[in-house]
């Protein structure tokens, strides 16, 4: 889940967004939600029963608990240089935009 909200937020954010910091704690705030409702409903499943996830007793030592997290972490960092980019697409594009010249021809 979050995978799908890294690639369809946050690019889009960094680019539509003028202000870099907002589009940054916008996509913060977007992607905490999904970490967090990713969590929950991988631990609800786990405790139902399912072992797909967390294998049948994950322990904090084991590999499995440390891969989510760092896998994760990468997510997310991808997705902060995705903001990054887009902002620096958009700024660039709004430049381009506001900074062109307009002739027309000389009538007379």
């Amino acid at each position: 889940m979050t995978l799908i909200v890294m690639i369809l937020v946050a690019f889009p954010l960094g680019f539509l967004v003028r202000n870099r910091v907002v589009a940054f704690v916008a996509y913060i705030a977007v992607q905490a939600f999904a970490f967090t409702f990713q969590s929950v409903n991988l631990l609800i499943d786990w405790i139902g029963g399912t072992e797909s996830a967390f294998g049948p007793y994950p322990h904090a030592d084991s590999g499995e608990v440390w891969a989510y997290g760092v896998v994760n972490l990468v997510i997310y960092a991808v997705g902060l240089g995705l903001v990054y980019l887009g902002h620096r697409v958009g700024s660039r594009r709004r430049e381009r935009r506001v900074g062109a010249v307009h002739l027309d021809p000389v009538s007379g």
